[in-house]
């Protein structure tokens, strides 16, 4: 018997077809659709994200068509499976936000066990909200195939009367000018039903967009793919153009961790600081290079803001929605602003390196991207903060503050949930002066590290955002603005110098010094911890296991396998 006969494909995947012994496998194949002749072909996995509950995945199914149609003509075989994916905006205030930043974990694993189980030779991905494109980059990076990302994309802004231009971070902002009397209830219920009229993802800048614009600017997707609105026919251009070039890769042989090294990590970090991103980006940047084996910390992030100022005037820290950069070109514009900052050599699935792509792209200077010579901030979007209520770090987003709140000394408000801290908030309890405190609410001890969103929100709707502030070691939502501090490492359910804060203590924020002080004693401090009582809250067992393993903030929120 010849066993040329049995001798389909000269790809990875073949190791599904080829010999004899894979006679039945080549039968469950069959039983899929597939002819002989696709046996020959690449095995090219679309890895969608598609669900009817959120507004930023709703569309992916069909995006995922126009995928597979360009995998086809470029002489591959599409083959669809999908992850799942929370929407945070719908988690945010109750429970449910104990569990977007646990799913990362699960669908880096989801991935990875789809691909390496089936041997795919390459794939597309279509992730739309914030932890589906880290999860999607992360499983990426392991399993190190020819990948292309085409995220969902940002919806279209809403609008109002008089107000132009609404995202969503202005819904929960609203919630608190209602309380106050400045919004009637009347307009707050026919806004609802204005504020985000098209489906995508959120049209700020928030976790959702800066990450889909991390997939560009990491080399992940093609240029100006990103920011393509989800309801144009652009972005499903985009998608054919993205399942013909994965394709194309594979004879390339341009593997994902070809693209993603350390030169485009840094990269990414300039982009976050040049955009005024999410706080998230900085949990999700790292938590990727450890999937990729590279070294990244906090202290990468604190030299790059020192360097790369911050020059997008966009929501929630500026004026403009998602759509408006598109408009003026893209991420392309804003790399090119800041291509003295940009290291050399970083490739991209285009098959040039990142400076290649924006070659001949031209410099755009207005109200959306300031000149880098007259930036909004000198210093980068992203603030890292140091000192002994954070010994290991902390992140404030510096662009969504006002200057006013650089420097500020208050007396501690202590609370061991978000649901205690915005009720205070909302029952007139905080006072000018007091600095909230939230704890017990990061990786281990929410467990889950919840956004404490509804929190600030309250705070900047009720326009105390220049007499109070608020730290936590849980994190927040892209769409915060406001003198919150977040990812406080160690945590207090490790043991951090938070879980000893009293009422009435006096914390010192200073921003341009990177600094955050608990002014008490340091001997009063190891004191107080020797006597804490953890608070220790109920979890379900996909949380308890996530907290059993997962690490601090400081170091992305990975999991850990315990060492032999």
């Amino acid at each position: 018997m010849k066993e040329s006969k049995f001798q389909y494909s000269k790809y990875k995947s073949g190791e599904l077809v080829n010999g004899i012994e894979r006679a039945a496998h080549r039968a469950l194949l069959y039983s899929t659709g597939l002819d002989e002749e696709d046996l020959r072909k690449p095995l090219v996995a679309v890895v969608n994200s598609f669900t009817e509950m959120v507004p930023g995945h709703i569309h992916l199914r069909e995006l995922a068509e126009h995928v597979k149609n360009g995998i086809w003509e470029a002489g591959g075989v599409p083959r669809e499976f999908s992850t799942i994916a929370l929407c945070d905006g719908i988690c945010q205030g109750h429970k449910g936000m104990s569990y977007p930043l646990p799913s990362r974990e699960n669908i880096a694993d989801a991935v990875e066990m789809m691909i390496e189980a089936h041997h795919f030779d390459a794939m597309v991905m279509l992730p739309g909200c914030d932890k589906i494109v880290p999860g999607m980059i992360m499983a990426a990076a392991r399993v190190d195939i020819p990948t292309v990302i085409i995220p969902g994309g940002p919806m279209l802004n809403g609008s109002y009367k008089d107000k132009e231009i609404i995202t969503l971070t202005d819904m929960r902002e609203f919630i608190g000018q209602t309380q106050t009397g400045k919004m009637s209830e009347e307009d707050l219920l026919n806004i609802e039903k204005r504020a985000l009229p098209t489906y995508g993802t959120c049209a700020m800048l928030g976790t959702a967009n800066s990450m889909s614009c991390l997939a560009e600017v990491l080399g992940l997707a093609l240029p100006n793919s990103c920011t393509a609105p989800a309801v144009s026919a652009e972005k499903r251009r985009f998608a054919k153009k993205s399942g013909k070039r994965a394709v194309e890769m594979i004879k390339e042989n341009l593997t994902v961790r070809k693209i993603l090294t350390r030169e485009a990590l840094l990269n990414g970090i300039s982009a976050v600081m040049a955009m005024g991103s999410s706080t998230n980006t900085v949990l999700h940047l790292m938590s990727i290079a450890n999937e990729a084996g590279i070294s990244l910390s906090l202290r990468d992030f604190d030299e790059v803001s020192k360097k790369v100022p911050y020059i997008c005037n966009l929501k929630p820290s500026g004026k403009y929605p998602v759509q408006e950069l598109h408009e003026r070109g893209g991420l392309p514009v804003v790399l090119k602003a800041i291509e003295k900052q940009l290291c050399d050599g970083h490739m991209t699935v285009t098959g040039k390196t990142i400076k290649e792509n924006i070659k001949d792209v031209k410099i755009v200077e207005d109200d959306l991207i300031y000149p880098i010579d007259k930036p909004k901030n000198r210093d980068g979007g992203i603030a890292v903060l140091y000192g002994s209520l954070a010994p290991n770090g902390a992140v404030v987003k510096k662009s969504g503050v006002k200057p006013s709140m650089y420097q500020f000394t208050g007396r501690a408000r202590v609370f061991h949930s978000m649901e205690d801290a915005s009720a205070a908030v909302s029952g007139d309890q905080i006072k000018e002066g007091d600095v909230i405190v939230i704890r017990y609410e990061g990786p281990k001890g929410g467990p889950g590290m919840r956004e404490m969103h509804m929190t600030t929100s309250l705070i900047v709707g009720r326009g105390m955002d220049e007499s109070c502030a608020l730290v936590t070691d849980g994190r927040f939502s892209g769409s915060t603005r406001g003198p919150c501090i977040g990812h406080i490492s160690p945590e207090a359910a490790a043991g951090g110098p938070i879980a000893a804060v009293e009422d009435g203590d006096r914390i010192i924020i200073d921003i341009p010094a990177g600094r955050l002080d608990l002014d008490v004693p340091d001997e009063v401090i190891q004191d107080r911890l020797k006597h804490v009582k953890p608070c220790e809250k109920e979890a379900t067992p996909a949380l308890r296991k996530y907290a059993a393993l997962v690490s601090s903030a400081d170091k992305g929120a990975v999991l850990e396998i315990p060492k032999k």
